[in-house]
Parts: C-alpha cells; sequence; structure tokens
C-alpha cells in the first residue's frame, strides 16, 4: 500500500480531539436539542462540529470531498473521502450520558486508509492506518482471545426505527442473551467497535448504521485483528447498514446465533 500523508492523520486527530472539546465544554449546558425522526435527535453541538470539521478540510485539503452526518456528501468527484460523524451518541448526549464521541475516517478510492475516534469523557484516541495498526493513546491495540460466545460480552444497539417493528430485533437480542456471558447496549457504534478493539468486548452486531457510524472503528477493529462482515458474512459494505463486527474467534458462532 503506497504510503499514505501524514498531514491526513494529524487532520484526522486534531478534529476528533477538537471536536471532543467542544463536546465536553458544552455538556450539561442546556445545547439546543432538535428531532430529525420521532426519536432521532441532532443537538447545535453536532452541527457545529460538523461546519468547524468541513471548514478545516477546505482550507487545508479543498479537493475533498466530504461526508458528514448532518450535512451529507459534498462530492467533486475526488479519490479522497472524508467520512464524519461530529457527535456518535447524540441520544446520550442530549440526555447527559457520558458515552459519546467523534468518529472521522479517510477514504482513498473507496478504501478506508486510516480512522480515528476521540472518547473526551475517558480521554481515548482510537487510531488507525490501514496494513500499519491500532492504538489507544499511542499503545498497540489487540483484541481479546475469548473463543465462544459463553465467555464473550457482546454490545448491540437499535435502529431509530425501533418501536415501529421491534419483535425481531428482540428475537434476535434475546437469542444472544441466551447465550453469551453479557449483552451491552451503551448508545455509540464508534465506541462499541473500539472497545471490542481494545478487548474490553468479545462482539457487536447491530442494523440500519450509516458509513459515518460505522467507517473509522471498523478499520481501528479490524487492524487491532478484529474481523468485520455483514449480517450475511460476507464482505461488509459500510452503505449497507448491517454489521457484525467480533474479535475474530467468536465471529462465525455469533454470525450463526444472529441468523
Amino acid at each position: 500500500m503506497t504510503a499514505i500523508d501524514p498531514a491526513f492523520l494529524a487532520t484526522a486527530i486534531e478534529t476528533v480531539v477538537r471536536a471532543g472539546n467542544i463536546q465536553i465544554a458544552k455538556f450539561g449546558t442546556g445545547v439546543r436539542i432538535e428531532k430529525k425522526g420521532a426519536i432521532d435527535l441532532v443537538t447545535e453541538v453536532d452541527v457545529e462540529i460538523e461546519v468547524m470539521f468541513r471548514a478545516l478540510v477546505a482550507g487545508r485539503f479543498p479537493g475533498h470531498d466530504v461526508m458528514g452526518e448532518e450535512q451529507g456528501l459534498a462530492s467533486r468527484g475526488s479519490r479522497h473521502r472524508w467520512v464524519f460523524d461530529p457527535l456518535d451518541g447524540t441520544t446520550n448526549y442530549a440526555h447527559g450520558v457520558p458515552i459519546f464521541c467523534a468518529s472521522l475516517a479517510l477514504e482513498i478510492d473507496g478504501e478506508a486508509v486510516l480512522g480515528a475516534v476521540y472518547d473526551p469523557n475517558r480521554e481515548e484516541l482510537f487510531t488507525a492506518e490501514a496494513g500499519v495498526g491500532a492504538w489507544l493513546n499511542g499503545q498497540p491495540l489487540a483484541t481479546s482471545k475469548n473463543a465462544t460466545v459463553l465467555e464473550s460480552m457482546i454490545v448491540t444497539g437499535f435502529p431509530y426505527h425501533v418501536q415501529q417493528d421491534p419483535d425481531e430485533l428482540l428475537r434476535v437480542f434475546g437469542q444472544v442473551i441466551r447465550r453469551a456471558r453479557a449483552v451491552r447496549r451503551l448508545g455509540s457504534a464508534a465506541i462499541d467497535m473500539c472497545w471490542v478493539a481494545a478487548g474490553r468486548m468479545e462482539g457487536f452486531w447491530e442494523a440500519s448504521l450509516k458509513p459515518w457510524d460505522t467507517r473509522a472503528a471498523a478499520l481501528i477493529l479490524q487492524e487491532a485483528g478484529g474481523t468485520v462482515t455483514g449480517m450475511d458474512g460476507k464482505t461488509w459494505d459500510p452503505h449497507a447498514g448491517d454489521i457484525v463486527a467480533s474479535n475474530g474467534l467468536i465471529h462465525d458462532e455469533l454470525l450463526a446465533i444472529l441468523r
């Protein structure tokens, strides 16, 4: 793989840390909250951070594309595309729950080449470069060695339309509960996958996600030794919505349970 310009990773790190500082500065201060759907929220912090990042990219890499949660895709037909979630865990943030982060990946020709996720509450910076490795605050990351779902802590999330059709989601959730050591639901897909990368959990699954939810953390997990696929076990498509991610050792067993 061609070496990646160090300025790209530096920009990713700078962005997510700046985003985290904004998140913390305004956390619990009564920020304005609006609804994108019945239970899908957006705060003024989401918007402020994304505007900041788009201005940063326009100044440093004016030819690059940006895909962000709040303003969509600004496409110039570039080989380079930044995929950004300014605040992953908005519902937690709006309710005063300190589990949220900023997540940023860079794609070149459609392939993720670097990712950065910053959890400001724990001051944890997760980074990865494709083919090089993954790190937490500069220390190498590696997934856990637990080899069965019974030994594993699994994490998941529910889509915003869960209230319209909960039965199938609850059926699958029940199957996992019966077989795993524990199941958690944290409210931030990026943190979920980074914690699998760090060996704190063994597996993650969710449906109806967007590329900005998963692109950076999926690369971090893969570079830490984990496995990422679709629910069907085939090559993961970040635009398809569904994802299964694990330490690799429990992946086939987890897929079988989810099916």
